[in-house]
C-alpha cells in the first residue's frame, strides 16, 4: 500500500477483532488479572460527541498495554439504559421506551466500535434487560431480608433478628433501625399478630417503605434524587421541583455510614473525591440535648458537636420541615411562618447547604429553656437547618458559629461571648476554640475539656447523651415513573409488603396505554390492566431509581451470561475489585456511594470477597467546546470578518463549528446551513471570512458539538485516539481544538513512511540497528511504559513523535527497531499498528505480542558535550568521555585551538570543571 488509507485499514481490523473475539476475557488462573472499567453511559438519542470518548480511549490504552504485559484483562462495556429521557420521549410520541433505548444503544455501539475500543462485547449488560434486572430485583430482595447488626458490624439475615426477639426482645439489640422503634421484651413480641411482627420488622430491614420528604417534580411526574435537582429545578428539562412527603421505598445506607467513611483510606482515589464523600456522609461526634419548650409539655432535642458553647446559646432554630413547626407557632406569627415554610421547603437541601451568605428566617413566637442556664431563648425557623441532619433542631451560638453570627446580627439577636480572646473582636467567630469564659462551671476549661465535661453533666442530669451523628440520610429508592425496574413486592390485605419468591423473578414491566400517572395520581404502573399478584394482590406501583442497576453492574460483567446467580463465586474471587475505574466527578455522591454500599452488603452476605468495588478511581476532565462566533451588522443582512468588527455596530451569532476550519468560515456552507442569510453580504479580510472563538460547554445550543464519526471519517480513529490524548492530562478539562489534529495525522503518515516508499514497496530490512537507533527506541519504551502506568498519555504522544522523527532522520528501516516500536504504539493507535505488524509477517494480532523490555544500557550516555566558558562567556563546546577525570578535561580544554585564541597567550588563574555541566576558564 503506497499510502496509509485509514478507512480501509480500520474497517479491516475492527472486523478481525470482532470475528475472532480478540478481547474475550474469561477466568484464567494461569495469568494475573486486570479489571479496567469505564462508567457505562446512558444511551441518549444524541449519541457521542468528541468529549465522551476521552475516558474510554484512556482506559483502552491501559487495557491494551496490560494485555501486552501478560495480564488477563477484563474490559467490558454496557448501558445504563433506564432513564427519564426515553420515558419523556414515550410520553410525547407513544413509542415504547424499550424501542427508543434499543435504537440509541445501536448507535452508541457503532460509534464505540468505530473508535477501535477493545471491549469484550460478549459481556455487555443493559440495565433494562429483564435478564439483568432479575438480579437487581434479587439484590433488593436480599436487602429486604436483612438487618444491620452493629455488634458484628455487618448485615445479617432477618431470621437471626426474629430469633433474638423471640428469646429476649430487643433491649440488647444494637441495630440500625428507625428512631421511633419501641423497646420491648420477648413476651410482647410473641403476643404480636403476624401483621404486627411484619410491621415492626420494617423498622429494621435494610430496605423499607416510609413517609419521606422528597424532591417531587410535577412536570416529570416523579421523585428526583438530590443530585438531580439544581437551584430548585430539575437538571433534566429545568422543571420546578417541590419538597413534599410521599410514601417511598428507602435504602438504609446510614447503617454503612461509618464503614463508607473508614474504607476511603484503603482506596487509591483523589483527595478531592474522598473529601466529597466524607463531607456528604458527614460523620461528627457530639451529643443530643433536650430543650423544654416554655409553657408546653414538649421537649426539642438538638444534636451539637460543640456542647462546650452551651452558655452562649441565644436562640434556637427549627428546620422548616420539622413536624412541630405548626404546633409551636403562635397565632400572632402563623401567617408569616407558613409563608416562609412554603418557600423554604421547595428549595433543595443541596442549595440550602451551599448558600452560606444569604440570611433568612422567621420567629415562631415560642421560647425554649436552656437546660444548663434555665434561661428562656426564642425559637426561630431558618432554612439553613435541615430536617434530615441530626434532629432538625439547632442550638444557635452566634459567638462561635459563622452562620449563627450572621443570622443574629441581621435579626438583632444577642451575642454572648464564651471563648477567651473574643471579647473585643467585631466578629467573635474568628476564634472558635480556647479557654471558656462566661460559662458557669466550665469557665476556665479548655474547649476540648469542656466538651467532655458538659456531656458528662448532661448525661448525669438526664437531659443529654453522647452521640455520633451523620449528615447522610437513608436513600429514597422509589420513582413515580414507568421506565425503571419494577420493585418485586406485592401487598396483602393488611397492607404489609411481601417479597415475590426468587423463582418468580424477574417481575417484568407490564404494557400500559400511556406513560403518564393515572388520573387519581398513581404512578404509570397503575394503568396496567389486571396486573395483580396471583390475580388479587396489588404490586408496588413505583419503580426503582436510576442508580439501582448501576450499583452492581461491575459485578455482572464478571459473569454476564450466568442465569443461575448474579455472579459465580469463582468469577467474583478471580476478577475481584476493579483495578482502574474511569469516570466523571459528577457521580461522587450518587453512583459511587450507592455502589460502595451495595458491594459492602454483598460482601457481608458472602456473595463477593472484596469490600470495596473500585480500587483505583480516576476522574477524567471535560473536553469543552470551542465555539465559533460570526459578527453581523445589527440592522442589515451583512456579516463582518472578526478582524474588522471594531469599525461597526455588530451583534454576535454562533455558527456551526463543522463549517469552520482554523477559524475560517466556509461562507457557502454557512448560507446552506442558515438559508435566511443566503443573500447576505460578507465583508472579508485577505479574501477570507474569519470568526472569533469562545470556550464553552459542548452543547447543541452553541453549535459547537463535534461528532467523533466526522473526525474519524476525515482523519481516522487512530488520529482521534492520539489527538484526544495529546490535548492534555486526562484529569484536566480542556477545549476541543482541531488546529493540532493535522499534526497527529501527519505523524501517522511519517510512521507509515518508515515501512513503505512512495510506490508502496517495503523498506523494512533485517540489518543490525545502530546505537542511535536503539537509543531512540528504548527511550520511547521507557517513557511510554512510565506514562501509561501514571496515566500521563499526552506526553507519550509527544514521545512517539520525537522517536519517529529521530528514526526518519537516521533513515532507519530496521525490522528489530520498527517491530518493537509498533508494540509500544499499538495501545494508542491499534489499527495502523496491526496493519504494519501484519506486514512484518506476523499472523497473530499484535495484542498477543509481549511488551518490549527496556534496556538502560542503550540510553546510557558515554560522553557529554561541555559548554566551555572563558571568564563566564561561552566560547565553544567540546565532547568528553564521561569517565574522564577533571584534570584530563582541563588539559584538553587548554590545548583546544578556540580556547587558546581567547586566552591570547595568558595563563589561566584557574579552570573550574563541573561534571556533566560546564567548564569555566578564569583568566
Amino acid at each position: 500500500m503506497a499510502e496509509y488509507k485509514h478507512k480501509e485499514v480500520e474497517r479491516k481490523w475492527q472486523r478481525y477483532w470482532a470475528d475472532n473475539k480478540i478481547f474475550e476475557a474469561n477466568v484464567d488462573h494461569n495469568k494475573p488479572k486486570f479489571y479496567v472499567l469505564d462508567m457505562f453511559p446512558y444511551p441518549s438519542g444524541a449519541g457521542l460527541h468528541v468529549g465522551h470518548p476521552l475516558g474510554y480511549i484512556a482506559s483502552d490504552i491501559v487495557s491494551r498495554f496490560k494485555r501486552n504485559k501478560g495480564y488477563n484483562v477484563l474490559h467490558p462495556m454496557g448501558f445504563d439504559a433506564f432513564g427519564l429521557p426515553a420515558e419523556q420521549y414515550a410520553i410525547q410520541t407513544g413509542q415504547h421506551p424499550a424501542l427508543t433505548t434499543a435504537e440509541n444503544i445501536k448507535r452508541y455501539k457503532d460509534q464505540l466500535q468505530g473508535i477501535g475500543l477493545s471491549y469484550d462485547w460478549d459481556k455487555e449488560v443493559r440495565t433494562c434487560d429483564p435478564k439483568y434486572y432479575k438480579w437487581t430485583q434479587w439484590i433488593f430482595s436480599q436487602l429486604f431480608s436483612c438487618w444491620y447488626n452493629y455488634d458484628s458490624n455487618k448485615a445479617e439475615s432477618i431470621e437471626t433478628l426474629i430469633a433474638a426477639f423471640e428469646k429476649k426482645g430487643n433491649k440488647k439489640i444494637n441495630a440500625a433501625c428507625d428512631d421511633d422503634t419501641p423497646i420491648f421484651d420477648a413476651a410482647y413480641w410473641n403476643r404480636l399478630s403476624e401483621a404486627g411482627k411484619a410491621k415492626l420488622l420494617l423498622k429494621y430491614r435494610l430496605t423499607y417503605p416510609a413517609d419521606a420528604l422528597v424532591n417531587w417534580c410535577p412536570a416529570l411526574g416523579t421523585v428526583l434524587a438530590n443530585d438531580e435537582v439544581k437551584d430548585g429545578f430539575s437538571e433534566r428539562g429545568g422543571h420546578p421541583v417541590e419538597r413534599k412527603k410521599m410514601r417511598q421505598w428507602m435504602m438504609r445506607i446510614t447503617a454503612y455510614a461509618d464503614r463508607l467513611v473508614g474504607n476511603l483510606n484503603k482506596l487509591d482515589w483523589s483527595a478531592s473525591m474522598k473529601d466529597m464523600q466524607t463531607n456528604w456522609i458527614g460523620k461528627s461526634y457530639g451529643c443530643e440535648l433536650d430543650f423544654e419548650v416554655y409553657d408546653k409539655d414538649i421537649a426539642l432535642t438538638c444534636f451539637t458537636t460543640r456542647p462546650d458553647t452551651i452558655f452562649g446559646v441565644t436562640y434556637m432554630v427549627l428546620a422548616p420541615e420539622h413536624e412541630l413547626v405548626r404546633e409551636l407557632t403562635t397565632e400572632e406569627h402563623r401567617e408569616e411562618v407558613e409563608a416562609y415554610v412554603q418557600k423554604a421547603i421547595n428549595r433543595s437541601e443541596r442549595e440550602r447547604m451551599s448558600e452560606i451568605k444569604t440570611v433568612s428566617g422567621v420567629f415562631t413566637g415560642s421560647f425554649v429553656i436552656n437546660p444548663f442556664t434555665n434561661e428562656k431563648v426564642p425559637l426561630w425557623i431558618a432554612d439553613y437547618v435541615l430536617a434530615g441532619y441530626g434532629t432538625g433542631v439547632v442550638m444557635a451560638v452566634p459567638s462561635s458559629d459563622d452562620r449563627d453570627f450572621r443570622f443574629a446580627t441581621y435579626y438583632g439577636l444577642p451575642v454572648k461571648r464564651v471563648i477567651a480572646g473574643t471579647e473585643d473582636l467585631k466578629d467573635p467567630t474568628e476564634i472558635k476554640h480556647g479557654k471558656m469564659i462566661n460559662s458557669g462551671f466550665i469557665t476556665g476549661m479548655d474547649s476540648s475539656e469542656a466538651v467532655h465535661a458538659t456531656i458528662d453533666y448532661a448525661e448525669k442530669e438526664g437531659f443529654g447523651t453522647a452521640k455520633v451523628n451523620y449528615r447522610i440520610r437513608d436513600a429514597v429508592f422509589s420513582r413515580q415513573r414507568y421506565w425503571g425496574e419494577p420493585v418485586p413486592v406485592y401487598f396483602t390485605e393488611d397492607g404489609i409488603p411481601r417479597l415475590l419468591p426468587e423463582s418468580e423473578l424477574p417481575l417484568e414491566l407490564p404494557p400500559i396505554d400511556e406513560y403518564l400517572p393515572t388520573k387519581s395520581g398513581e404512578p404509570p404502573l397503575g394503568r396496567a390492566k389486571k396486573w395483580l399478584y396471583k390475580g388479587k394482590y396489588a404490586y408496588e406501583l413505583t419503580t426503582m431509581p436510576g442508580w439501582a442497576g448501576s450499583s452492581w453492574y461491575f459485578l455482572r460483567y464478571m459473569d454476564a451470561s450466568n442465569d443461575r446467580e448474579f455472579v459465580s463465586k469463582e468469577a467474583a474471587e478471580y476478577w475481584n475489585s476493579v483495578d482502574l475505574y474511569i469516570g466523571g466527578t459528577e457521580h461522587a455522591t450518587g453512583h459511587l456511594l450507592y455502589s460502595r454500599f451495595w458491594n459492602l452488603f454483598l460482601y457481608d452476605r458472602g456473595y463477593v470477597t472484596h469490600e470495596e468495588p473500585f480500587q483505583k478511581l480516576v476522574n477524567q476532565g471535560m473536553i469543552q467546546g470551542r465555539s465559533n462566533i460570526a459578527y453581523k451588522l445589527k440592522d442589515e443582512h451583512k456579516f463582518i470578518s472578526a478582524g474588522l468588527k471594531k469599525k461597526y455596530d455588530v451583534m454576535e451569532l454562533h455558527v456551526d463549528v463543522n463549517i469552520v476550519h482554523n477559524d475560517i468560515l466556509d461562507v457557502e456552507a454557512f448560507k446552506k446551513w442558515m438559508p435566511d442569510y443566503k443573500d447576505a453580504e460578507f465583508e472579508l479580510e485577505d479574501g477570507k471570512f474569519r470568526c472569533d472563538f469562545a470556550i464553552e460547554k459542548m452543547s447543541k445550543r452553541w453549535y459547537n458539538v463535534v461528532n467523533p464519526d466526522d473526525v474519524i471519517e476525515k482523519y481516522g480513529a487512530d488520529t482521534l485516539r492520539m489527538y484526544e490524548m495529546f490535548l492534555g492530562p486526562i484529569e484536566l478539562s480542556k477545549p476541543w481544538n482541531t488546529h493540532g489534529i493535522d499534526g497527529v495525522a501527519k505523524f501517522l503518515r511519517r510512521l507509515w513512511a518508515l515501512f513503505y516508499d512512495a510506490d508502496g514497496k517495503s523498506l523494512v530490512n533485517a540489518g543490525k540497528p545502530k546505537a542511535e537507533e536503539y537509543k531512540a527506541l528504548h527511550k520511547t519504551i521507557q517513557k511510554v511504559e512510565m506514562d501509561i502506568e501514571n496515566l500521563s498519555f499526552n506526553t507519550s504522544v509527544s514521545e512517539f513523535m520525537i522517536c519517529v522523527n529521530a528514526l526518519t532522520q537516521l533513515n532507519c528501516h530496521k525490522k528489530e527497531i520498527l517491530e518493537k516500536l509498533l508494540i509500544v504504539l499499538s495501545p494508542f493507535a491499534p489499527h495502523i499498528a496491526e496493519e504494519l505488524w501484519q506486514s512484518l509477517g506476523h499472523e497473530e494480532s499484535i495484542i498477543h505480542a509481549e511488551y518490549p523490555e527496556f534496556d538502560e544500557s542503550y540510553i546510557k550516555e558515554d560522553e557529554y558535550e561541555f559548554p566551555v566558558m572563558v571568564n563566564g562567556k561561552m566560547r565553544t563546546k567540546i565532547k568528553f568521555a564521561l569517565d574522564k577525570s577533571p584534570g584530563e578535561i582541563e588539559n584538553e580544554v587548554l590545548e583546544n585551538d578556540v580556547i587558546k585564541k581567547w586566552l591570547d597567550g595568558k595563563s589561566p588563574k584557574k579552570v573550574i570543571v563541573v561534571p556533566k555541566k560546564i567548564v569555566n576558564v578564569v583568566v
